[in-house]
């Protein structure tokens, strides 16, 4: 056996005692998920990771339950929450946003930890970061209150930029909060802003064609959603010649312009790590909220040239990712 193998096995068999004290079985995490299995493979994949750094590994002293909201179909989400409450699992993880606010509103009593992009204060999730209070606590990365910080990034991008339109899903309870704050930063930098929403798929085609004759830039809010259809979104962008700013690295490595924000992955895990804490014994109010400590921007050179746009050479010094 090799050592690796050995010491995850020492590590379960550590963990096992304390589970099986506090549950008389294999305890079950609920995993209630906005996303698709599919488009949250690498998430999951961190989250598990998490989980197995705290000694808990899938299938062996922890079982987990699934369960996706595909597509954008955030009007399922309530019923899944449910089914994972009645079930009583031991935790329920949940992420991003609207499913944390299913698994908030589907029971007061089983342990939430959320992976969110919003202010969790602001959202309703907890009362405040480092004093949660009732049953849920877990990362943020803080992608809606970045807004600001894209726009201006998007600016120096695009010297002449004086129209922007802001990509939002009526759907999301983001959207209202993510238009705020981009409606505020436009009218600080001196720009017109135009909401443009899309909330099933074959809203992209239209928002793309006007977005050609009316803006110079596009933001994309922070969305399942549209990450689910970041090929699609990646791809319109580049055929409409529209620069677009996005909230994930992930839409820079499929081919997109830039973007800024922290780690989402980085977030699934460190919020596993507090769904472990949970599994042993401590509750979820004495758990303060996970805040992101770097923030990182990435720029696709490819998609640059393309679009004719010019990276200043400030910018790319700036730049944590640069892709060529």
């Amino acid at each position: 056996m090799r050592r690796r193998e050995f010491l995850s096995l020492l590590g379960g068999a550590v963990t096992w005692p304390l589970v099986a004290r506090a549950q008389g079985d294999v305890p079950v995490v609920g995993y209630l998920s906005s996303f698709s299995p599919e488009t949250n493979r690498n998430f999951t994949e961190a989250f598990r990771a998490g989980l197995d750094e705290a000694g808990f590994r899938e299938g062996r002293n922890v079982n987990i339950e699934y369960r996706w909201a595909e597509e954008g179909r955030y009007e399922t989400l309530p019923k899944l929450a449910a089914e994972l409450a009645n079930r009583r699992v031991s935790v329920i993880f949940a992420s991003p946003i609207p499913a944390a606010l299913a698994a908030k509103a589907a029971t007061t009593t089983v342990p939430i930890v959320f992976a969110v992009g919003s202010d969790p204060v602001e959202t309703g999730l907890v009362t405040s970061l480092n004093r949660p209070g009732g049953n849920a606590t877990g990362a943020t990365f803080l992608s809606v209150e970045l807004g600001s910080k894209r726009l201006e990034l998007l600016r120096d991008l695009v010297p002449k930029l004086a129209s922007v339109g802001l990509l939002v899903n009526p759907h999301n309870p983001n959207a209202v909060p993510q238009t705020k704050g981009m409606e505020e930063a436009t009218k600080a930098l001196g720009l017109r802003l135009d909401t443009l929403e899309v909330g099933a798929e074959n809203d992209f085609d239209k928002v793309f064609r006007s977005l050609r004759q009316r803006k110079d830039a596009l933001v994309v809010s922070a969305d399942p959603f549209f990450f689910s259809h970041l090929s699609q979104l990646v791809g319109l962008a580049a055929e409409h010649a529209i620069p677009t700013m996005y909230y994930a690295r992930e839409f820079v490595s499929a081919g997109g312009l830039i973007s800024y924000a922290s780690s989402i992955g980085d977030s699934f895990r460190r919020a596993a790590t507090y769904v472990a804490r949970i599994l042993k014994g401590e509750k979820a109010t004495d758990l303060p909220v996970i805040q992101p400590t770097k923030f990182e921007l990435a720029l696709n050179l490819k998609a640059a040239k393309a679009l004719g746009v010019t990276v200043s050479p400030t910018l790319l010094a700036r730049a944590d990712e640069v892709i060529e």
